[in-house]
């Protein structure tokens, strides 16, 4: 029952917090810093998810050659930046970690 509860309780507080921004009176607006900054959470909170698997084996952070998922990794970055295609990126990064997880 009250894993229920604490579900609920957390969609009722995301729902409120999203819909805050919307259904706020256009007499308040958002103040400056705050606008400027919106722009930069997604990379950031991307970047939070992935750069840990990326970084760690078994708990231990590993930042060698010897790490094929962080080689990949940079691998996919590589292909992101150069040709921003998002179906390239995934293939390519796969590709390379498969790679290098039979080479290494």
């Amino acid at each position: 029952m009250s894993l229920w509860v604490t579900i609920l309780g957390m969609g009722a507080v995301t729902l409120a917090l999203r819909a805050s921004f919307i259904m706020l009176p256009a007499r308040y607006a958002l103040p400056m810093l705050v606008r400027r900054a919106l722009p930069f959470v997604p990379p950031a909170v991307l970047t939070a998810l992935w750069a840990p698997e990326l970084a760690l084996q078994k708990g231990v952070l590993q930042l060698s050659f010897n790490n094929e998922r962080l080689a990949a990794g940079l691998v996919a970055v590589l292909v992101a930046w150069r040709w921003r295609l998002t179906l390239a990126t995934i293939a390519s990064g796969l590709i390379a970690l498969h790679l290098f997880d039979w080479l290494l």
